[in-house]
C-alpha cells in the first residue's frame, strides 16, 4: 500500500473513531439530562460536539484526495461502527434483521471499495 493510500486509510479510521465516540458521548450525555433544552447541554454532549467537529475535520482532508460519491461510500463505515459500539458499550440490542441490514451495508462498502482502487 503506498503512503498516500496508508494516509487516507489512517484518516477514515480516525474520523470513524471520533464519529463513534462521538455517538456514544452524545448518547451518554442525554441519558443524564432533563428533558428541557438547557439542561440537555452537560460535558458529555459538548464533548460528543467537539469530537463530531474532529471527525469532520478528518472528513475534510479524505475529500481533499477522493470524490464526494467515493468518500461518502466509505464513510457508511460509521453506520456499522456505531451500532457495534451501542451494542457492546450500551448493551443495545441487535436483532437478526438489523444484524442482516448491518452485513449488507459492509457488503456494499467492499463492493465500492474495489470499484474504486
Amino acid at each position: 500500500m503506498s503512503t498516500a493510500k496508508m494516509r487516507l486509510f489512517i484518516y477514515y479510521i480516525i474520523m470513524v473513531a471520533m464519529t463513534v465516540a462521538a455517538n456514544l458521548l452524545l448518547k451518554s450525555g442525554a441519558e443524564k439530562s432533563g428533558n428541557s433544552l438547557i439542561e440537555l447541554f452537560n460535558i458529555r454532549i459538548l464533548f460528543g460536539f467537539i469530537f463530531f467537529g474532529l471527525a469532520a475535520c478528518f472528513y475534510i482532508l479524505v475529500l481533499t484526495r477522493l470524490p464526494l460519491n467515493v468518500a461518502q461510500s466509505f464513510a457508511a463505515i460509521q453506520f456499522v461502527a456505531v451500532i457495534m459500539a451501542a451494542h457492546f458499550f450500551l448493551g443495545e440490542p441487535i436483532d437478526a434483521t438489523r444484524a442482516l441490514g448491518i452485513f449488507l451495508i459492509f457488503c456494499g462498502i467492499l463492493l465500492v471499495g474495489k470499484s474504486s482502487f
